[in-house]
């Protein structure tokens, strides 16, 4: 188990990610140095759990300063498909919150920050193919113009203040632990929750629509490893492309029909449709693999009988 000095701070702990993300580091860290939050207090007892609003700035910085926070895993965020349908509110949850965030770290000496950004950041004339880390960003939605104003505003804090951020650009995350957060790649768990549960899928995106995406062990890996890593190794700071594989809906729909040959699946694409469309299909993951020794274990195939296997049928509404 590794050492941390101080508490670690998790905003957003009850999402897809900070659901398994707080339960790897707990393991970690220790269940007495992880401080679990969310909007609502977080109904987990493995370690301190606590409410907090991102939007509060002066929320932030009394939970950093009284609990000697010297971690801050920062994952609030309003994500892709539902920030088009509450732009403001996207913008209030990304934009202040990740301000508040930020500056309640500066505030304390040798505080640590990591916070994801997504693939989001792109938009239509970025190169649709093996993107590198500095590219053309001109992304159109809602939640792709709030990260990369984070990915500058951490690197900014970086420069002018010193302070230890750090973050990577997440591809669509699958998992089965928790229920997807109002992405456009939720697709995927879609389908694959449909199909465990005996059902045929209509899927909201074209089935020729390939995407990078990373299964959610992998991304758990990054997420620490980076963490982890020396400061003095890293050259970039916020915006790490990592990912594992790209696959299209018919890709997943195939995969699926490998263990389940009666499983179909019908595509009625919707407004998602058009935010894929100015996504990349691959990501150049080479630097986080330099700095800080990123790879991921998983194949497709490997994902998808993994998420069959443990997925129960959903409960009935």
């Amino acid at each position: 188990m590794q050492q941390a000095h101080g508490k670690l701070l998790i905003t957003g702990s009850s999402g897809q990610i900070g659901t398994e993300l707080t339960g790897t580091l707990v393991e970690r860290y220790g269940a007495d140095r992880v401080i679990a939050t969310d909007i609502s207090k977080p109904g987990r007892k493995d370690c301190n759990t606590a409410a907090l609003d991102v939007t509060e700035a002066d929320s932030v910085k009394n939970i950093v300063k009284k609990e000697g926070v010297t971690t801050i895993v920062h994952l609030a965020a309003i994500l892709s498909a539902k920030g088009e349908k509450t732009p403001d509110f996207a913008f209030d949850v990304n934009v202040n919150g990740m301000r508040n965030v930020l500056s309640a770290a500066a505030a304390v000496s040798g505080v640590k920050l990591f916070f994801p950004s997504t693939i989001g950041i792109f938009g239509a004339d970025t190169p649709r193919d093996n993107v590198p880390i500095e590219t053309i960003t001109r992304p159109t939605t809602m939640y792709g113009i709030t990260k990369l104003f984070c990915e500058q505003l951490g690197e900014y804090y970086f420069r002018r203040y010193g302070l230890d951020v750090r973050g990577l650009r997440l591809p669509g995350i699958v998992s089965y632990k928790t229920p997807p957060g109002g992405g456009t790649t939720d697709y995927s768990i879609e389908m694959l929750r449909a199909a465990a549960g005996g059902e045929n899928y209509t899927c909201f995106l074209k089935k020729e629509t390939m995407l990078p995406m990373m299964y959610m062990p992998d991304a758990l890996g990054a997420i620490v490893k980076l963490l982890e890593a020396p400061s003095s190794a890293l050259v970039h700071r916020t915006n790490f492309n990592v990912m594992a594989f790209s696959f299209c809906p018919s890709d997943l729909e195939n995969e699926i029909r490998k263990i389940n040959p009666g499983f179909s699946v019908s595509y009625a694409p919707d407004e998602r449709q058009e935010i894929a469309d100015t996504w990349p299909r691959s990501l150049d993951s080479s630097a986080a693999a330099r700095e800080w020794g990123f790879s991921a274990k998983y194949t497709l195939s490997e994902m998808v009988r993994d998420m069959l296997m443990n997925l129960a049928p959903l409960p009935e509404k």
